[in-house]
């Protein structure tokens, strides 16, 4: 299921206030939450060290939060740099 631009930036904006505008600037600037395949969501970051560091320190807050937001189960957040989208 491709993500529609509303879902998009509603889990980027409850993010922002989960994680601060410091944070938020730094890491999700550039992010698209991009499509659901089962229980997996796809994410776009700027490059594989920002890709890195929100899958590391955010999936879980990211998931809890898309599950909400898309009204089904999220179990896997796989956050994969911006030049693999094809």
């Amino acid at each position: 299921m491709q993500l529609t631009d509303i879902h998009d930036q509603a889990i980027q904006a409850r993010m922002a206030l989960v994680v601060g505008a410091r944070t938020f600037d730094r890491l999700f600037a550039g992010v698209r939450f991009d499509e659901v395949d089962g229980d997996i969501l796809f994410l776009y970051a700027k490059d594989e060290d920002t890709a890195a560091k929100i899958e590391d320190e955010f999936a879980l807050h990211i998931s809890i939060i898309a599950s909400k937001i898309l009204e089904r189960e999220i179990n896997i957040v796989m956050v994969l740099p911006r030049q693999l989208v094809s």
